[in-house]
């Protein structure tokens, strides 16, 4: 679970000036596109429940089968870029596919045009996810991964902060006018993909070893051996207890804060993501980092126990910082702890396997916490979310325990 690295020594270069430009330039593609999104998603909850007259269980399914269909797509685009040594040009196709969709939440006139554009957009994030985390485990040093990804996860997540900021800002000038900040939510997007093409350049494909090996064959899930499966089992059960961010803002909503005050919640949430996950990640390169996780799954079960109980907005903004700290303590530790575990070859199909598998478990985390708000209540769904977070905890524990 460590990984084949040396931890307890820093690097020659260390810091952030030791990571490679195309990290960086893959960071802020990242930012850009995370504003982008963020922008939409800060509102959409409410948009959906408010506007269009969604249920709560309605937007659990909308969120549950759009992160589902990412972790589906995620399978095949990691194993082409496999097959064909390139990572770049999948993870353009997907970045381009997610920014030509922002246009089609202003247009929307309806819950299905919605789940459509959500479903289109989450495609675009299936194809470029397991290729950019591959891309990233190729350009970066072995003993400076859990930085690279740490790095890429903070600029993610302050873009994740400046777009729901942008959002209030734009809500509050226009009257609350949803449809104008999703129209503008489109140019970070185009602009991510023009960073892409001019700023981030691969390795060569020898890097990458034999192609050969690469299509998706029983044998291969073999190669990848039991290191990488234990990191999926423990990824899954981790994705049961972690619902769509969607019903944090509806929760917030609920205690009282005002649309153009819901894209602020998201911020905050984001605001301990980013602060968090480049110390984690390169934490995560000097010690075990079944500690980090062990760490971030608790701080998961603080966080749905204290959104359970919350009756007023300063709880519960409590709960939200406890999440997104949740957030950057296992984020970029579980994506460099798969890129430890896989063989260089087949990287990008075991980034594949991992999201389509945690994929699934999002989608039935997200279904049953709305069929749970929609027909219990929203205490219900939170409380069952610390559930399945106390026995992944507790799994972990063992698993690290016999480990030793």
């Amino acid at each position: 679970m460590t990984g084949g690295t040396t931890r307890g020594s820093e690097p020659g270069r260390a810091g952030l000036r030791g990571l490679p430009r195309s990290i960086w330039a893959l960071g802020l593609v990242s930012m850009l596109m995370d504003t982008s999104s963020e922008m939409i998603l800060g509102l959409l909850p409410v948009f959906l429940v408010s506007v269009l007259g969604a249920s709560a269980l309605q937007l659990g399914l909308i969120e549950g089968i759009a992160e589902a269909t990412a972790s589906l797509t995620r399978v095949a685009s990691g194993a082409l870029s496999d097959r064909l040594r390139k990572r770049k040009i999948p993870t353009a196709i997907g970045y381009g596919l997610a920014a030509a969709t922002k246009p089609l939440f202003a247009l929307a006139p309806s819950i299905g045009w919605i789940f459509a554009a959500r479903f289109v957009d989450r495609l675009g994030k299936g194809i470029r996810g397991a290729p950019r985390d591959a891309l990233i485990a190729d350009i970066a040093p072995a003993e400076r991964r859990g930085a690279s990804y740490g790095l890429r996860q903070s600029l993610d997540s302050f873009g994740a902060v400046l777009g729901p900021i942008l959002a209030m800002l734009l809500m509050m000038g226009s009257g609350d006018s949803f449809r104008l900040v999703f129209w503008v939510a489109a140019v970070p997007a185009l602009l991510s993909v023009l960073v892409l093409l001019a700023g981030v350049s691969e390795p060569g494909a020898h890097r990458l070893g034999d192609a050969s090996r690469a299509p998706i064959r029983v044998r291969d899930l073999g190669l990848l051996g039991s290191g990488y499966w234990s990191v999926v089992a423990v990824g899954c059960v981790f994705t049961l207890a972690r619902f769509s961010e969607a019903f944090l803002l509806l929760r917030c909503a609920e205690l009282g804060v005002p649309p153009s005050g819901t894209p602020l919640v998201l911020a905050g949430m984001n605001v301990a993501y980013a602060a968090s996950s480049y110390p984690a990640g390169r934490l995560s390169d000097r010690v075990p980092r079944r500690h980090l996780l062990a760490l971030g799954m608790g701080l998961l079960l603080a966080s749905h126990l204290v959104m359970a109980v919350a009756r007023d907005v300063g709880l519960a903004a409590m709960g939200i910082g406890l999440w997104g700290l949740h957030m950057g303590a296992s984020q970029g530790v579980l994506a460099a702890a798969v890129s430890d575990a896989a063989p260089p070859t087949l990287r990008g199909t075991a980034f594949g396997i991992f999201h389509l598998a945690t994929g699934l478990c999002a989608l039935f985390a997200s279904v049953l916490a709305g069929a749970l708000w929609q027909h219990v209540g929203p205490q219900s769904a939170f409380s069952v979310g610390a559930g399945f977070a106390a026995i992944a905890l507790a799994l972990w524990m063992l698993r690290s325990a016999r480990r030793r």
